[in-house]
């Protein structure tokens, strides 16, 4: 049995079949609690718990289509069957596959059911998973539930619009979370998360990032699960009701900071 620090907790991670999911339903088991990996994909979210459970860990599998009231009601109440609490809910799923992202354009192009497409799962997916999981914390009189949001959600950007409103959105749901339940022991926070590559993208853009970052290296997986670990724990106990930024201060400087430093390092070297 774990002694971690989220040794005895029940954990669900949605869109836990793969990607930034997977590695915080690994990270979370890694500290001792049990998971429940929640993904539209079943057999995805059977493979990450199955890999959960080889390494000694309980894990199951369900697979869940948070967009739909039905489904996330049933999931809840089969996480709660299974494992007979929950403590930790982290709202990662959310939809930006390649059809998406052509799709979820600038507001003069946007098709309107990409952006419909990316509320109902971003969004709603979360509110419906949170709505379900309160009651379930309330009787144990503590959770935390963790909100995945992005730096689109504060800064404006050439696409994705739809995903863009949505994570804004998934900012004031841990504000809700804090000031309706926060008395009852329930906590609510969200990670507003910088790019973590998961795949190949082209060197040109990657060095953009890179150099709008205030941090030697883009971010990894492990640093944003790291961070969910944090919030889902008893060490982030005095912190409800906000977002924690982890992106390598990419969204902390002025969008002229990388133009100023090329100036100030040619003026250095021509003593301009």
């Amino acid at each position: 049995m774990s002694m971690g620090k989220l040794a005895g907790r029940v954990a669900i991670v949605t869109g836990g079949g793969n990607g930034l999911g997977a590695e915080c339903a690994r990270v979370l088991a890694e500290h001792g609690a049990s998971m429940a990996v929640v993904d539209v994909d079943g057999d995805a979210a059977n493979r990450v718990a199955e890999s959960i459970s080889a390494q000694g860990m309980p894990a199951q599998g369900f697979r869940t289509d948070v967009s739909s009231e039905e489904d996330v009601k049933a999931m809840i109440a089969q996480v709660k069957e299974a494992f007979g609490r929950i403590d930790v809910l982290h709202n990662n799923a959310a939809v930006l596959n390649t059809d998406q992202r052509q799709r979820d354009r600038d507001l003069a192009n946007l098709d309107m059911e990409a952006f419909d497409r990316a509320i109902a799962v971003n969004l709603r997916g979360a509110v419906l998973c949170t709505k379900y999981v309160i009651p379930v914390m309330l009787e144990q009189g503590k959770g935390s539930i963790i909100f995945a949001t992005s730096g689109l959600g504060m800064q404006g950007d050439m696409s994705l619009t739809g995903y863009a409103t949505s994570k804004a959105a998934l900012m004031m749901l841990p504000r809700l979370v804090a000031s309706q339940y926060g008395k009852q022991g329930i906590r609510g926070n969200a990670v507003q998360i910088g790019l973590a590559p998961q795949h190949e993208m082209p060197a040109p853009l990657l060095e953009i990032m890179r150099d709008n970052h205030c941090t030697a290296e883009l971010g990894t997986p492990r640093q944003i699960a790291d961070v969910v670990a944090f919030l889902a724990s008893d060490e982030s106990s005095f912190v409800t009701g906000t977002t924690l930024v982890a992106d390598g201060g990419f969204s902390s400087h002025t969008p002229s900071l990388v133009a100023m430093r090329a100036l100030f390092e040619k003026m250095g070297r021509t003593g301009m």
